[in-house]
């Protein structure tokens, strides 16, 4: 049998959901690692070629950061509705279809010859990508074994996080000796051989019972959240949170190609390699408000990313890359803080939670990544630090007054896809 647990209804043994160290486990979890690396590959492959962009369609810095944007925003509303899609088609076949579809658009980008037509695929993949992300967490929560559940999502986001930052090294580093197409181009087979691994290896959902669609009842299952003391501000820190982190990383590429760096494009790629730090800092600080208090914590994690920003508007390298550090750290940090007090605040609602909480967090990505730019042109560097340090210095102030939130008693916290939170 492919897993040794089962679930039970009524004192009756029925579909068996999956366990670590059978067959459909190790199954599920290369299907998800695959799916994980490919969606954020393909998602932010464009972040390190920004510059060729506005070099080989004569686009300002804010018009080549709408190559993320777009994608990030459309896929931020998307988000909203891909659950309830797959509540109505099926949870594999959703995923299937998105992943592989994104993989061609990805391709088509490469192949794109003019700017328009490269901002329309890359919106679409925006409304591709969003049929995997939130139904993976998903498809977990109902075929994994509940002491199985948590390794398996720590090995999807491993997956995610491994490509975010693989998306980056790649076509940073491939551009500098074959061009962008090249690289976006890679990307794009490597979301293609993703998207079979995934379509093969994942087993068939067996706990899945269709849902017709009832858009009332969708959106009557969201209004309860707002009533809650804490959850819009939590969702406000999400929109904050990547809006800094990925404005920093849109237009750090400009500064460091130019005098007096010069550095080449591999070499900026290769900056996207301070990735790891969060892979540290997540769970460090994930456990360390665990033992203290999520109050407790917060507030330091947006702190350490406004000294970041701070050292970032220094002129030697060595202080900039120290700067980059402290907020990649603090990013990481903050987001895995903020999305498990989110689980934890919603209660039975954590699916609703998510998804609004997700939606914050990729729109802060599209509209502060966008307006960034607008500061670059006008005031270079500078002007960008300001802007990301003003958004970091809101959030430090949402956390101080989240320090005085009272805390939710008797309420307990079942490991949930939130936990981890979603990668950038």
């Amino acid at each position: 049998m492919a897993s040794s647990n089962a679930t039970q209804v009524d004192g009756a043994s029925v579909v068996p959901t999956i366990h670590h160290g059978t067959p459909a486990f190790r199954r599920t979890n290369l299907a998800l690692f695959a799916a994980g690396f490919a969606t954020f590959g393909l998602l932010y492959c464009v972040q390190p070629l920004m510059p060729e962009f506005s070099h080989d369609y004569g686009v300002s810095a804010a018009g080549a950061a709408m190559s993320l944007s777009l994608t990030t925003g459309v896929l931020a509303f998307a988000m909203l509705f891909a659950g309830a899609l797959s509540d109505a088609w099926g949870r594999k076949s959703v995923m299937v279809v998105s992943l592989l579809s994104s993989a061609v658009l990805v391709l088509l980008t490469a192949l794109m010859p003019n700017w328009p037509a490269l901002l329309v695929v890359r919106t679409l993949l925006g409304l591709t990508l969003s049929g995997l992300p939130a139904v993976a967490m998903t498809y977990l929560g109902e075929e994994m074994d509940i002491e199985s559940i948590g390794l398996a999502m720590g090995l999807y986001i491993s997956g995610s996080a491994v490509g975010g930052m693989g998306g980056r090294l790649i076509t940073g580093v491939l551009t500098d000796f074959f061009g962008w197409r090249f690289g976006v181009g890679v990307v794009g087979v490597i979301g293609v051989l993703a998207s079979l691994i995934f379509w093969r290896a994942l087993p068939p959902s067996r706990h899945f019972v269709t849902q017709p669609l009832h858009w009332r009842v969708v959106r009557g299952r969201f209004a309860g959240m707002f009533r809650d003391r804490g959850l819009p501000w939590l969702f406000v820190e999400g929109f904050l949170l990547l809006g800094a982190f990925v404005t920093v990383y849109n237009y750090l590429g400009y500064r460091l190609l130019a005098p007096p760096y010069n550095l080449s494009q591999a070499e900026v790629g290769l900056v996207f390699g301070i990735y790891l730090v969060g892979t540290f800092s997540s769970a460090w600080m994930g456990h360390l408000a665990g033992r203290l208090g999520r109050r407790k914590v917060l507030w330091t994690a947006f702190a350490l990313m406004l000294a970041g920003v701070a050292l970032t508007m220094a002129r030697p390298l060595p202080l900039i890359m120290l700067g980059i550090v402290a907020v990649t750290f603090g990013f990481f940090g903050g987001h895995s803080i903020v999305s498990s007090w989110v689980g934890r605040r919603a209660g039975l609602a954590k699916a609703q939670a998510s998804s609004v909480y997700l939606f914050c967090y990729y729109t802060g990505s599209s509209v502060a990544g966008a307006s960034g730019g607008l500061f670059y042109a006008s005031h270079g560097w500078n002007g960008v630090a300001l802007f990301v340090g003003v958004l970091v210095l809101a959030g430090l102030l949402i956390a101080w007054r989240l320090f005085r939130l009272p805390p939710l008693v008797n309420v307990a916290t079942p490991p949930t896809p939130m936990s981890k939170g979603a990668m950038p």
